[in-house]
């Protein structure tokens, strides 16, 4: 293992990712302590709600630290490593002189050391910095999180106790006991839905030690003391129900007694709202609470749809999607009924029509629901649109999306019909203001010219934000992508 010869140690924290994220669970440690890394070299994947992220290291040096276990979700501003920089020699432990240091929570040693008294302010700056810049962070350290250090507490009453992060119990203790004092402010936790997750539950977050970093309430604790408060209420209800004494039969026959019997036990399997899951159901709570929207739907006959696009792919170059004729007809209708690409500013009242056009389209992936966005869709033809989509798609089932490939839509295309199903009436990617649906194509009975024939037919949903336009607004731009999907032609006038 390799060491750095002047002994300086950077501690690199884990930065903000961008788009108001403020946390993030470690994946997969990709260094060791002991390792030497290079400047903008990665240390760790991290999954936000948004992504699964690479996070390059700004320092060049051996690790010395690393914080966090695989699972753990840290803040941004939590350390993440700390990188013993300079001269690296050949061979040798990874120690400096000095001071020992205490152990991390990743298994390694912990905070960075200070420089000696009698270095040179010189050698006081900060490292050189990198080109690999993340928002909130260069090469420079980011600048220390003042958290308030708790005083101890008792734990409350009738939930057992647990260390490090968890209810404090209240069994004997030697020596004196301290009085419990007032905390002042808001107590730390590591993001408002851990706070709305207690207040929910009436459960007070100053009863608690956080297990993050200086005492940050992290999700598990809420969860692992609503937990221990349920079972304390099962113990104290079986005792009252084996307190009560039987009934007589005169009573029982009376209608005296009511039968009181102990809190049932919630059976199955508990997941956690996190990750890409919790996003989802965040962002679309909140679309439900704010827009009003309404949907509406028409068949369309794609036969001569599928017969441009095998027309297309015959005459040889990139074969074109089908995905990408949808969103090619989409940026021309929204061109048409401007009121569909815009947003709504509440707190001016205002409606914000956007100039330009960045259409998200719904990805499954074995991590869930994600809406990549294809930057000025208005400005690609169908070859540029469909490798765009393949990338953004191959980017999603790898977990590859950074948090800007998931962010900024104006509009979405929702192809629902890869699951086999014909309609749906989805629910707004807020904070934008309508998403188009489209059902599988399957051949049905449809009267073509004045006679019954089997044609490729397929249903278009657009559920939209009636606060942006009316009905005839949203009627008029559903009835011109029907249009062009049964009359690809009818494109042409805006080529």
């Amino acid at each position: 293992m390799a060491h750095a010869s002047d002994g300086r140690s950077l501690e690199f924290k884990l930065p903000d990712l961008g788009e108001g994220l403020t946390e993030a669970e470690i994946v997969r440690w990709l260094v060791e302590v002991g390792d030497v890394v290079a400047v903008d070299q990665p240390v760790v994947e991290v999954e936000t709600a948004k992504a699964m992220v690479e996070v390059p290291c700004p320092y060049g040096g051996v690790v010395t630290a690393r914080f966090g276990e695989e699972g753990t979700e840290l803040p941004v501003g939590a350390p993440l490593v700390t990188v013993a920089v300079g001269e690296v020699d050949g061979a040798g432990d990874a120690a400096a002189d000095g001071p020992a240091r205490g152990t991390g929570a990743g298994g390694g040693t912990g905070a960075a050391e200070s420089p000696p008294a009698g270095q040179a302010p010189a050698a006081q700056k900060k490292a050189e910095g990198s080109g690999n810049v993340l928002v909130g962070y260069g090469t420079s350290e980011a600048p220390a999180r003042r958290r308030r250090v708790r005083p101890d507490r008792p734990a409350a009453t009738g939930v057992s106790g647990r260390a490090n992060g968890r209810v404090r119990g209240a069994g004997p203790v030697d020596g004196p006991v301290r009085a419990a004092e007032p905390v002042d402010g808001p107590v730390p936790v590591i993001s408002p839905l851990v706070r709305r997750l207690a207040r929910q539950n009436d459960l007070d977050l100053r009863e608690l030690t956080g297990s993050g970093p200086d005492g940050l309430i992290l999700r598990a604790d809420v969860e692992y003391a609503l937990r221990a408060a349920a079972a304390q209420g099962v113990r104290t209800a079986d005792q009252e129900a084996g307190a009560i004494r039987m009934p007589d039969a005169a009573s029982a026959s009376s209608g005296a007694f009511s039968s009181t019997s102990a809190a049932p036990h919630a059976d199955g399997t508990r997941v956690p709202l996190k990750g890409v899951r919790g996003a989802v159901a965040d962002k679309l709570s909140r679309s439900r609470r704010e827009i009003p929207d309404a949907t509406c739907w028409v068949d369309a006959d794609a036969t001569e749809l599928m017969r441009a696009r095998t027309a297309m792919n015959a005459s040889g170059g990139p074969r074109i999607s089908l995905v990408a004729l949808l969103a090619r007809i989409c940026t021309a209708a929204l061109a048409r009924f401007p009121e569909l690409n815009s947003t709504v500013d509440t707190e001016a009242r205002e409606i914000v029509r956007l100039d330009r056009v960045h259409l998200g389209f719904a990805a499954q992936t074995d991590r869930g629901l994600v809406v990549p966005v294809v930057r000025d869709a208005h400005a690609r033809d169908a070859e540029g649109l469909t490798a765009e989509f393949a990338r953004l798609t191959e980017a999603a089932r790898a977990g590859r999306l950074t948090p800007g490939d998931l962010t900024g839509g104006t509009f979405t295309l929702n192809n629902y019909g890869v699951f086999g199903v014909d309609g749906s009436t989805p629910i707004i990617n807020h904070p934008e203001a309508a998403m188009l649906g489209v059902g599988r194509i399957v051949p049905k009975p449809w009267v073509h010219e004045g006679e019954l024939a089997v044609r490729q037919v397929v249903q278009l949903s657009l559920t939209f934000d009636h606060r942006v336009c009316d009905g005839g607004t949203a009627g008029g731009f559903l009835r011109y992508v029907a249009d062009c999907v049964e009359q690809p032609a009818v494109l042409l006038r805006t080529l």
